[in-house]
């Protein structure tokens, strides 16, 4: 290696900052419990419609299925990054595929938006892992 030549790619990891390894494993982890809480959001509709109690927590239930996905596919992606990388955008290019032309564009560019974004950033994840989950 001479003096003008940019230090291997291992040896950048290695010296990466621990600030933003931190950030870097946060980010996604996070992001996806915020994700889970505005998919959230769109369940307490179910409260307009004035169905009686019973009627109204199964329907409550029924909607939060979508959230119960997130939230199972983040626990596991939390251990193994690879599989967050994988489901994510499978979750996201599913919903674009069933729901195509239900709703505003806008829609599925937040939704689907925001998947692809959680997937990306797991496998960034999971391509840095041996970095980011050593002693700081």
């Amino acid at each position: 290696m001479t003096a003008f030549e940019p230090p291997p790619v291992t040896l950048r990891l290695t010296i990466m900052k621990t600030s933003f390894k931190r950030f870097l494993f946060w980010t996604p982890r996070v992001l996806c419990l915020l994700f889970a809480g505005f998919i959230s959001l769109f369940a307490l509709d179910v409260f307009g419609e004035h169905q009686g109690f019973w009627n109204t927590a199964v329907a409550l239930l029924m909607h939060l299925i979508p959230t119960a996905i997130l939230l199972l596919i983040l626990a596991v992606s939390w251990r193994w990054e690879w599989v967050g990388g994988v489901l994510f955008p499978a979750l996201g290019a599913f919903y674009l595929i069933a729901f195509w032309g239900r709703f505003h564009w806008s829609a599925y560019a937040i939704i689907c938006g925001s998947l692809f974004l959680l997937g990306s950033l797991f496998l960034l994840n999971w391509k840095h892992r041996a970095v980011l989950h050593a002693p700081a």
